[in-house]
Order: C-alpha cells, then structure tokens, then sequence
C-alpha cells in the first residue's frame, strides 16, 4: 500500500511550446538534434542542413539550384554552406568527370563526429610500403688459407610488397531529372497602416422618391432572412438601407434579383451584414434605364376624318397643302 497509484494524465505546461504530434508513416525524414539544436549554427544553416539531409541521393544542392528554391540570396545561402563545411555536416570536394571537365562532390553526414572517426580509421588501415634495403656490403678481410671451403652464404634480399595503387573510384552518375524550379510566390498586396484608404461610396437614393417605392424597399429588407439567414438585420440598419434598395428598383431591378446580388457568395464568417449591404448597393448598382421616347398622339383630321399623328389637332398634311393652294393666286387666265 506505499506505491502511490497515479491516474490523471500528466498536467500540459503552463508555459513554452507544447507538441501536439502525430504518428507519421511517410514522407519524413529523421534529423539528428545535432543539427536541430546547434548553438554554433545560425538558424538558416540548420534550416538548409535540415532540407538536405530530407533530399534522395543524387539530387542537386548547388547554390543556383538552391537559390531558385527559397527566397533567400545566393551570398545567404553559400554562407550557410559554408556554415555547415565548418561544423562538419556538409564536404564538398572537387572530382574530374570526363572530358576534362571538373564536378563537385557533396557528402552530407548526419553525425559529423563519427564520421570523422571512421575517415581517421581507414586512413590508419592503409598499409605504408616498406623501405627498401640495399644489401650489405661486408668488410674486406685478410683471405687465409682455407681448405674445401663452403660457399659463403649471402642471404638473399627479401621481397618489398610495393602496394598497387588502387584506381580512383569513378563518380557516380545519378540520371536525376532536373530540378525544377518551385513557383516563387509573388508578394502579398496588401496595405500598410498608414496608406490611404480609397473613400466610401455613398448610399444610392431613387431620383424620383415615392411611398410605395420606400415600402416594397422596406419588405424587400425584411424578407431577406428567409431566403438568406445571416442576414439579420435591426430595425435601425434595415431603415438606413431602404434608400439603397429604393434605387435599385427604380431602375428596373426586379425584387429576387436585387435580394440575390446582395446577398450570394458572402465572406466566411461574416460579422457586420449591414455593412456588406450598403457596400454591395453602392458598388452593384445597375445604370439608369433608357429615357422613353416620346409618343406622339393620333388626331383626326378636321377635313377627311382621317388619323394622323400630332401634338395638336387640326388637318392633316395634305388637307393643309389643299388649302394652301385654293388659297393662292389663280395662273389660268380666261
């Protein structure tokens, strides 16, 4: 009973980062906090060790590939580059390719240290080649008599292992496609504080203004939450915005097309529907309507009784030129 039995989850902090992390199964890479946590690297090294160890082997880590990636300038990222040779995460060599031509090697290692302990062991495992010994030249002595001599014995030379140097490993040709450029994002437009704002377009109002225009205004408003619930309006925003709508129906709008251009496609989540109303009858407000041509009445003409069009009665045309010439001057002579 002195084991203290403890069930409630472990309290979050109060304060500093908080992981909320999910089981990956793809598309992750494993990097060392070596590298992640380095206080010698500055944070856009790590950021760029971080998105090279994340590459496949063979893909291109120049500075120009790199540059045409992030925002950043060549000179940044070469001094990144080399922020990472310093502290061993990064080696570039150079290697001749055929043709005379000269290629850069890049190793990118996830653990500098061990690597560089296993590059000093095999650098220790290279076998030295042995001096060569001339034979020894003994000293001339005083030749005495001697019977049936033996043969004097001179040790042969032994063998030198003169190592065959080993050819140089081709480098290896990786058919990668090209690394195509991601699309630089363009710059967000969007104002400063202190730029000026373009003014606010009055409230449209009718030309002619009448009772019953104002009132379908005034229904149109209140209908609007039936067909579009988020428009809710108060009493006081539905009065400001009768003069808008009024306009819109002078000019020929009928009643559910000024409701549907108002009110369709409204912004996620829309907190001030009055004001999107008033904005969207002033921007949305459709031309006038053509002045009517004026019709000319019919008259009936005083002499044949036949109709004609005029602003005033009397006779027709050719009842006029009639009259015109039995009132003129006779040209026959008797």
């Amino acid at each position: 009973m002195d084991t203290q039995q403890v069930s409630a989850p472990p309290r979050a902090p109060s304060a500093g980062v908080v992981h909320i992390n999910i089981r990956l199964t793809d598309g992750y890479t494993i990097v060392s906090n070596r590298l992640s946590q380095h206080r010698g690297l500055s944070l856009l090294a790590i950021g760029l060790g971080t998105h090279i160890q994340s590459l496949p082997d063979g893909w291109r880590v120049g500075i120009k590939a790199l540059a045409a990636i992030f925002p950043e300038s060549e000179a940044r990222i070469a001094a990144a580059l080399r922020e990472l040779e310093q502290h061993g995460f990064l080696r570039r060599t150079r290697e001749r390719v055929g043709g005379g031509k000269l290629a850069t090697r890049t190793e990118s290692y996830n653990h500098p240290e061990a690597a560089a302990r296993g590059r000093m062991r095999m650098a220790a495992a290279v076998p030295v080649p042995e001096a060569v010994h001339a034979p020894e030249i003994l000293p001339a002595v005083a030749a005495e008599p001697v019977t049936a001599a033996e043969p004097v014995r001179v040790p042969a030379p032994k063998p030198v292992r003169v190592p065959e140097p080993e050819p140089e490993p081709e480098p290896v040709r990786v058919s990668v496609p090209d690394l195509v450029p991601a699309p630089v994002p363009g710059p967000r437009l969007v104002p400063t504080p202190a730029a000026p704002r373009k003014p606010r377009l009055p409230l449209p109002a009718p030309q002619q203004p009448t009772e019953a225009l104002y009132a379908a205004a005034a229904d149109l408003l209140a209908g609007l939450p039936r067909a579009a619930p988020l428009f809710l309006l108060s009493e006081e925003d539905a009065r400001g915005l009768v003069p808008g709508v009024a306009a819109w129906l002078e000019r020929g709008a009928r009643p559910d097309a000024v409701r549907a251009a108002i009110t369709d496609d409204p912004p996620v989540p829309l907190r001030h529907p009055a004001k999107l109303l008033r904005h969207r009858l002033a921007a949305l407000l459709p031309p006038p309507l053509p002045a009517a041509v004026p019709v000319v009445p019919l008259q009936n003409c005083d002499d044949c009784d036949r109709a004609f069009r005029s602003s005033v009665p009397g006779c027709c045309r050719e009842c006029r030129d009639a009259r015109a010439y039995a009132d003129g001057p006779c040209l026959i002579s008797a």
